[in-house]
This record gives structure tokens, sequence and C-alpha cells, in this order.
């Protein structure tokens, strides 16, 4: 059968009509067309578009047919379930608890009123469908997964996600598995978030990192009806290799940070000896008082044998009377 084409354009009586722009007004009740006949230029005659392919010839009274055969599909189930009761009532009646709700589809269509619970529920069998989401929150360990950061070391990165169903409804119709579909945006946004950044930031800016993910993770699953509540980075793990140097790095930063303190505590301290020696020298018997206060010092904690050194100085006077 040849396929049917659509027939040529009619010929414009006024082809400056549809070439130049033209103006509509009315005076006195009659309509007059003003149309510019100067400085014309040449368009082409305008493109007749066949119909889109994704309209589909269906006659008008399938969708009449189908609600008369839904209809039946009713009287039939409640005619079911009159004849079998009060047995039928162990099918149509469910239970739902306070933490789930549940979406009910009749002959394919969602119900009016949304979810439904908690409490008991009427279902009719035969026609209706009804599927239960709960609604608490569930804790998701998301694998290690191998990053290549920003400066081109690969870390193993641990992170749990908190998350709950918001609307029972959109996670249904908007997507196959809400709960699936959201696992898998964790990592690859884990994976995209980190990848951004730093071995230093990555050690550093754990929590900008988590609210980042969750700010990302948020937005994604707002439409399906799923609400992100926290997100944490559980560990950092580095190569071996890397770990080992980074220790000898910081293990050589502090023996130089102990040199530079043992150096700043010796400058100290012989500025302390220097003063001390002006004062001992300007009075003579202070370094007399000293020896004794040494001397104390040490018969305090060994008192069987004392050596001490005693100052030349000291008999500096009774040397000048032998004299």
């Amino acid at each position: 059968v040849a396929r049917s084409r659509l027939p040529p354009p009619p010929p414009s009586i006024f082809p400056e009509l549809l070439t130049q722009p033209h103006e509509l007004s009315e005076e006195g009740g009659r309509s007059t067309v003003t149309a510019s006949m100067s400085g014309k230029e040449p368009r082409s005659e305008p493109q007749w578009v066949a119909p889109s392919s994704q309209q589909q010839d269906v006659p008008p009274d399938y969708e009449t047919i189908g609600m008369i055969f839904g209809y039946a599909l009713q009287v039939l189930s409640w005619i079911l379930i009159i004849v079998t009761f009060p047995f039928s009532m162990c099918v149509c009646l469910k239970v739902i608890k306070e933490y789930e709700r549940v979406v009910i589809f009749r002959i394919g269509r969602l119900i009016f009123g949304g979810a439904r619970g908690p409490g008991m529920i009427f279902i009719i069998p035969c026609i209706d469908t009804y599927r239960k989401i709960d609604l608490r929150v569930v804790s998701y360990a998301v694998p290690p997964q191998e990053i290549l950061s920003k400066d081109s070391v690969t870390v193993s990165v641990d992170a749990v996600v908190y998350f709950r169903t918001s609307d029972p409804i959109a996670s249904v119709n908007n997507v196959d598995d809400a709960i699936y579909s959201t696992k898998l945006l964790a990592q690859t946004t884990l994976r995209n978030a980190l990848g951004m950044k730093t071995l230093t930031e990555m050690l550093t800016e754990r929590e900008a990192i988590a609210q980042l993910c969750e700010t990302i993770l948020d937005e994604g699953t707002e439409h399906w009806g799923v609400k992100v509540e926290r997100v944490e980075v559980k560990d950092i793990r580095l190569p071996q290799q890397l770990t080992r140097a980074m220790a000898a790095e910081a293990e050589a930063a502090r023996e130089a940070r102990a040199k530079v303190v043992a150096a700043e505590g010796e400058q100290k301290a012989s500025r302390a000896l220097k003063e001390a020696a002006d004062v001992i020298q300007a009075n003579p018997v202070a370094l007399q008082l000293r020896h004794l206060q040494a001397l104390s010092s040490i018969a305090a904690e060994h008192n069987s044998t004392i050596v001490f050194p005693v100052p030349v100085e000291m008999f500096g006077a009774f040397m000048k009377k032998d004299n």
C-alpha cells in the first residue's frame, strides 16, 4: 500500500504578504492590510513539516474502552469479595506499621490520596498493587574507594552515608530502586569530590569534604524522594611507602625543632651564667656563699663520701698573711 503524502501548499495570491512583514489595523469596522512593498528581499517559501513519528494513530475510543473494562473489573472484584466474605478480608486487609507507608496503584494508576498508612488499609484483589516504603534512616557504609588525588596520590577512602525516604510516591514513580540508586550515587559523588582535593586537603578538611558530599547528594536525590541526613568520611588510608616517607619527614622535622629549642636554651643559659659571673666578680664573698650552698645540696643526697673542688681564690687571703 502506497504511503499517503501531504499535498503541496496552495499558491499564494499575494506572495508579497508572505515575504514582507504586514500590519492589521481596524478603522470603522473594516480591516485593511498594509504591507511595505519597497525594498523587498527574496525569501524561501515556508516548508511543510511532516507530522512527528512519535504521534501514534490510536483511535479515540480506545481510552473509553479501557475505562469500561476497568469499571467491569472493579465490579467483578467487589462481587468476588462479597461472595467470599469474610474469608476475603484476610487478603484485602493489610496492617501498615508506624514507620511504613504504602503506595497503591489501581489498574496501573495511582489512587487518589497519595501514600496510605500507618494503620489498616483495604486492598482490592486482582486490580490493586501496592508497595511498602520504609521511612526509617538507612545507614550505608560506602565500600573503600581507590581515589587519585589532585597531586597524583592514590588513597583509599571509607565513608558512611545516612539517608531516608521523605516522599514515598516520588521514590516509587520517579526511580526504579531509590535505595540502590542513592548508594551508587554516593560512591560516585565521593570519588568526584575527593578527586578535586590534594592529599593535604583530604587529611585536614574532612568536615568540609563531608559537607560538600552531603550537599551534592541531597540535590541529586531530591526528585527521587530521598533526603540525605549526613555524610561522614570514616577513614583515609595511605599507601605503605607513602606512610613511611611521611613518618620519616615528620621525624626529621621534630628533630630539627628539638635542636633549635636546645640551642635557644643553651643561649639563654650562657647569658644567665655571664650575668651571675659578673655579680660574683663584683663581691668576693658571693663565691664563698655559692660554694657553701653547693656543698649543702651535695651533702643532702650523697652524705657518705663527698669530693668537692675548692676554689683557689678562697685561699688568697691566707696566702697574703703567710707572705
